[in-house]
C-alpha cells in the first residue's frame, strides 16, 4: 500500500521577537467578501502586534476586533490564533510563511505560494479546522491522529493499512470523510488517510485535488470544482 509522504518535518519555528524581521504573513479571503492583509510582528502578554492592510503597528488585545474585523482569540507565547474572514488560523510570530485561505472568485479558489513555493490553506473537515498543504504527489488526503479525533474520525476507524513515507513505513487507517471544505467549496466523501501519530499539517492529496481542475500561475494557483 503506497500512500502519501505525510511525515514531513515540521518547520522551524523562531523564538518570540518584535523585531521587524521577524514577521508573518497572513492573507485571508471569504466567498464575496475581500478579508484584510494582515502582519504579525510580535506578540505582547495578552495582546498581539498587528500591522493591517500595511498600517501602522497597533496592539490588538484578545477578544478585541479591529474595524477591518480582525479579532485575536488567544495568544499563548508566539502562537496567535486569529479570526479573520469568519476563519481561525493558530500561527508564530517568526515562520516567515505566507498561510493564504484563499479568494474564491466566479467558483474558482485562489491560493497564493509561501516563502517556500508551497500552497496552504486553512480548512475543515467534518466542520473542524485544519490547515492543509496542497500536495499533488500524494495520493489521499492525509490527516493526523488530533486533527482527526477533533473530526469526529476514531482511531479505530477505517481499514487498516501501512503508507511508505520519506521516513519510512507508518500506520494509517484508511476512511472516508463525509465533508471537506476549503474556502466555499465543500467536497463529500473523500478519501482519507488518518495517522497514527499528529502530523505538522494535514495533507491535500489527490483523493480531493482530483475533483479541480488546476491552473498554477507562478505564486498562484487557481482551482475550480469539476465535481
Amino acid at each position: 500500500m503506497t500512500s502519501p509522504e505525510a511525515d514531513r518535518p515540521a518547520v522551524a519555528r523562531a523564538p518570540l521577537s518584535l523585531a521587524a524581521g521577524a514577521l508573518l504573513w497572513l492573507a485571508s479571503a471569504s466567498v464575496g467578501a475581500q478579508a484584510p492583509d494582515v502582519v504579525v510582528a510580535g506578540t505582547f502578554p495578552g495582546k498581539a502586534l498587528l500591522m493591517i492592510d500595511g498600517g501602522a503597528p497597533r496592539a490588538v488585545a484578545v477578544g478585541q476586533r479591529t474595524a477591518e474585523g480582525v479579532r485575536v482569540i488567544a495568544v499563548e507565547g508566539d502562537m496567535v490564533t486569529f479570526e479573520v474572514g469568519g476563519q481561525r488560523q493558530s500561527l508564530r510570530t517568526g515562520d516567515r510563511v505566507a498561510h493564504v485561505a484563499s479568494g474564491e472568485t466566479g467558483g474558482e479558489l485562489v491560493l497564493s505560494a509561501d516563502s517556500g513555493g508551497h500552497f496552504r490553506t486553512q480548512g475543515r473537515i467534518n466542520g473542524a479546522s485544519v490547515e492543509f498543504l496542497v500536495d499533488t504527489g500524494a495520493t489521499l488526503v492525509s490527516i493526523g491522529r488530533s486533527d482527526a479525533m477533533r473530526a469526529g474520525i476514531g482511531h479505530a476507524d477505517g481499514r487498516r493499512a501501512v503508507a511508505q513515507t520519506a521516513n519510512g513505513s507508518t500506520s494509517i487507517r484508511l476512511v472516508t470523510v463525509d465533508a471537506l471544505k476549503i474556502g466555499g467549496v465543500t467536497l463529500h466523501n473523500v478519501q482519507a488517510a488518518v495517522h497514527e501519530h499528529d502530523l505538522p499539517v494535514s495533507l491535500l492529496g489527490m483523493s480531493a485535488l482530483a475533483r479541480f481542475d488546476l491552473r498554477h500561475d507562478g505564486t498562484r494557483l487557481h482551482m475550480r470544482k469539476r465535481y
